[in-house]
C-alpha cells in the first residue's frame, strides 16, 4: 500500500470521526505500526480507535431491526440513527447480535480489500498496548501483542494540530520493535520471539480485517 494513499485514509477516518454519526461513540483515534513508522509503501496500514458505550439505548429499534434485518442488539450495542442511515452496514457477530468494531470497519474502512487492519477497544492505546501484552506474555500467545510504537491523530474531541502532517513528513522515530518491548519489560529472547510472532501473524492476513477487545 502507498504511503500516500494510506495516510489519505487515515485521514478521511479522523474526519468520519470528527463530523459523522458513526455507530458508537469514538473517543481516540491512533495509527501505529507501519505508518507511524515512516514506511513506503507499507505491508499494512493499522488503525486503533476507542470506542464508548452508548449510555442511552432504544429498545424500540431493537425489535424493528431484529424483524428487518435479523440482527439483535441495535440501539443497544449500536446506534439506531446510524443504523437507519446506513443499513447496509450494519454487521453482526456469530450470534447474530450487532458487532460495533465490525459496523465500525465497515465504515470507516469500506473498501474489504484493501490491506488495512481496524482495533477496537473501549480501553486507550496505551493502556490496551500494556493490557495486552501482560496476557499475550502469560499464555505465550505472541501474535495477540500490540505494536506500541503508535501515534495519537484525534481524543477527547480534538484533533491533534501536529501529528498528519508530521506522519507525511516521516518526522516520527521509534525504536525497532525488538527495543519497544524490552522498554515495556520484556526480556531480549523473548522480545525476538514475540516479535517473529507477530510478523508471521501479520503476513498472514489479507484484506481490511478487524478485532474487537474489551479491557
Amino acid at each position: 500500500m502507498e504511503r500516500d494513499t494510506a495516510l489519505d485514509r487515515v485521514e478521511r477516518v479522523v474526519d468520519a470521526v470528527e463530523s459523522e454519526t458513526l455507530p458508537v461513540p469514538v473517543r481516540e483515534v491512533w495509527v501505529y505500526g507501519d505508518v507511524a513508522l515512516g514506511l513506503d509503501p507499507l505491508d499494512r496500514l493499522d488503525v486503533y480507535v476507542t470506542k464508548d458505550i452508548l449510555l442511552r439505548g432504544d429498545p424500540d429499534a431493537a425489535a424493528e431491526f431484529e424483524e428487518s434485518h435479523g440482527v439483535k442488539g441495535v440501539g443497544k450495542s449500536i446506534r439506531a440513527e446510524w443504523a437507519r442511515e446506513h443499513p447496509d452496514l450494519i454487521r453482526a457477530n456469530t450470534n447474530g447480535y450487532a458487532a460495533p468494531e465490525k459496523c465500525l470497519a465497515a465504515h470507516l474502512l469500506p473498501d474489504d480489500d484493501e490491506p488495512a487492519h481496524l482495533e477496537v477497544c473501549n480501553a486507550s492505546f496505551e493502556d490496551n498496548v500494556t493490557q495486552r501484552l501482560k496476557g499475550a506474555m502469560a499464555r505465550e500467545a505472541y501474535e495477540q501483542i500490540l505494536d506500541p510504537r503508535g501515534v495519537c491523530l484525534y481524543a477527547d474531541g480534538q484533533r491533534s494540530p501536529s501529528a498528519m502532517e508530521k506522519l507525511r513528513n516521516g518526522e516520527f522515530a521509534f525504536p525497532t520493535l525488538t527495543a519497544a518491548l524490552e522498554m515495556l519489560g520484556v526480556e531480549g529472547d523473548e522480545a525476538e520471539a514475540a516479535v517473529e510472532a507477530m510478523r508471521a501473524h501479520r503476513a498472514e492476513q489479507t484484506g481490511t480485517t478487524v478485532r474487537g477487545d474489551v479491557v
